[in-house]
């Protein structure tokens, strides 16, 4: 392995680690407020799959992904089915609510905490939800242009 692919794997590790930090502060009041909080797993994978994707559509030359052209493929292909899996836990997370109300999430805080919560948890949730949404297929945009640039101009 060569010097410049041991640094990009650093860089990564780094951003894994910038990721994990984002991603536990923005978790941080919703601990803080619930004592359970069903949508846990699919909140932190919304977070990490926007930032990650986000990150590798604007930065991919910097990444080890940039010349690798079979795992750029295989990563456009996973994009369709990934969209179709977040818009999935996106609608479960709007079901809920809308079936059950807010009242089993934060039934336990007093009256004037309620709302606030409510709204933290409302926007987070769509926010990072929905963005991972759109960022999954400009990610398999990104990845579909790099192909075509490395094979045809010897760019990424």
């Amino acid at each position: 392995m060569n010097k410049s692919d041991t640094l990009k794997i650093a860089l990564e590790l780094i951003w894994l680690a910038i990721t994990a930090l984002v991603a536990w502060m923005v978790l941080q009041p919703i601990y803080k407020a619930m004592y359970v909080w069903p949508f846990e797993v699919w909140n932190v994978v919304f977070v990490v799959t926007l930032i990650t994707l986000t990150r590798y559509i604007f930065l991919l030359q910097h990444t080890f992904v940039a010349r690798r052209q079979v795992l750029k493929i295989v990563l456009l292909l996973l994009m369709f089915p990934l969209t179709f899996v977040l818009i999935d836990h996106v609608n479960d997370f709007l079901t809920y609510i809308e079936e059950r109300t807010w009242e089993p999430l934060v039934g336990h805080l007093p009256t004037d905490q309620q709302l606030p919560v409510q709204e933290y948890i409302w926007g987070e949730m769509l926010f990072f939800g929905v963005g991972s949404i759109i960022a999954a297929p400009v990610f398999a945009g990104r990845m579909m242009l790099s192909i075509w640039r490395q094979r045809n101009r010897g760019t990424v």
